[in-house]
């Protein structure tokens, strides 16, 4: 396949999304600071977004980019993301009892288990929003989307700001829609439901965009990409069926919910694009248009390793009284690794993460060389 514009699509995933901030630390060593952006289209989702945002804001110097990413990862602790002290979770376990017990007298509910404002602090302060638009006029990047998922209408709207001729889209339950792109859109992508609270863009309350996300990688194609590399936050196939004796904790259930919204999409829309890109290396040129589709280039950079048993390594990281409220639910057992894994924002973790990363990156290195052109 020829050149074209590249893509860049990042996937949601809590802390996994370290993961990605490896892969694009081998990235920026094989660019070895050629000029221009290496993925003038950005696509992000959930914390992916987040990620996706700071190359946007960055745009000027890749390397530099990639740098202050990795900075911020590789110190990462739990409270710079949600508060985990004793009594910010006593008082959110008084407010779960208190709704389940007189939800019927007093109607309130809590919006969350998790308090993330300390996120919202740590982006404010990190992130110039302005700086896109820059990006944008100077024509370093096309663009950066952020897909949330909308709680009323329960459509996957993809909110993009791009240069002039980029038409926002219209799909079944997808939605893309122009304009400027600020803290409340990260917020909202990165909203894991019921673990952190829903935020309000105009009319509607927002939550993850990997949720009821059917087509993670369709924002880059209607966006204009050609090529597209995707950075993903787990395996996409795990080891087969086990032996199960004991009845599953909460925190695995609460994991294996969290693995279906992360994870099982982007597998399924990998193998979709695939059959049509096989379909359309049997058609002519003309065939091709009168149907509206293109080929479109994919490389697929993905953990080598389960990212659950990294994180069950580094469970004794977290704060004590947060350890306390997770074995109570099973979340400190082998079986309750995948929970963590998304939660799991300390440093010995973020960084083996990143250090897989940079390491499965890097193994394909003549791949991904020849996809960037390079």
């Amino acid at each position: 396949m020829g050149g074209g514009k590249t893509a860049l699509v990042l996937t949601g995933g809590g802390a996994r999304a370290a993961y990605q901030v490896g892969v694009l630390g081998a990235v920026r060593e094989l660019w070895r600071g050629r000029p221009g952006h290496p993925f003038p289209i950005l696509c992000g989702t959930s914390a992916g977004a987040i990620n996706a945002a700071a190359l946007a804001v960055y745009a000027q110097d890749f390397s530099m980019a990639v740098r202050r990413i990795g900075y911020i990862w590789r110190h990462f602790h739990v409270e710079q993301v949600y508060r985990a002290d004793a009594m910010a979770l006593t008082a959110t376990g008084l407010r779960w009892g208190a709704a389940l017990l007189t939800g019927w007298l007093v109607r309130q509910t809590p919006r969350s288990l998790l308090d993330n404002s300390p996120l919202a602090e740590l982006l404010q302060q990190t992130l110039d929003f302005s700086a896109i638009g820059r990006a944008i006029d100077a024509g370093l990047v096309d663009a950066l989307s952020v897909t949330a998922s909308g709680y009323t209408t329960g459509e996957s709207l993809a909110f993009f700001q791009a240069r002039e001729g980029l038409l926002g889209w219209r799909r079944a339950q997808r939605v893309g829609l122009p304009g400027r792109i600020g803290l409340p859109h990260l917020m909202a992508s990165s909203a894991i439901p019921f673990v952190f609270p829903a935020v309000r863009i105009n009319r509607e309350y927002f939550g993850d965009g990997s949720m009821r996300q059917i087509a993670p990688i369709s924002p880059a194609i209607h966006l204009g990409a050609e090529r597209i590399m995707v950075i993903g936050a787990g395996r996409l196939s795990e080891e087969g069926r086990q032996r199960a004796d004991a009845y599953p904790s909460l925190a695995q259930i609460a994991g294996h919910a969290m693995s279906s919204i992360f994870l099982d999409s982007l597998a399924a829309d990998l193998e979709r694009l695939e059959r049509i890109n096989h379909t359309l290396s049997d058609m002519n040129a003309a065939q091709r248009s009168a149907v509206g589709l293109r080929p479109i280039e994919t490389l697929v950079i993905s953990p080598s390793r389960r990212i659950d048993a990294i994180a069950g390594h580094h469970r004794r990281s977290l704060p004590r009284a947060l350890r306390v409220v997770l074995a109570g639910i099973g979340g400190m057992r082998r079986s309750g690794s995948t929970l963590l894994s998304y939660l799991l924002f300390e440093p010995g973790y973020t960084r083996a993460l990143m250090d897989l990363g940079y390491e499965d990156t890097m193994a394909r290195r003549g791949e991904v060389a020849e996809f960037l052109r390079l």
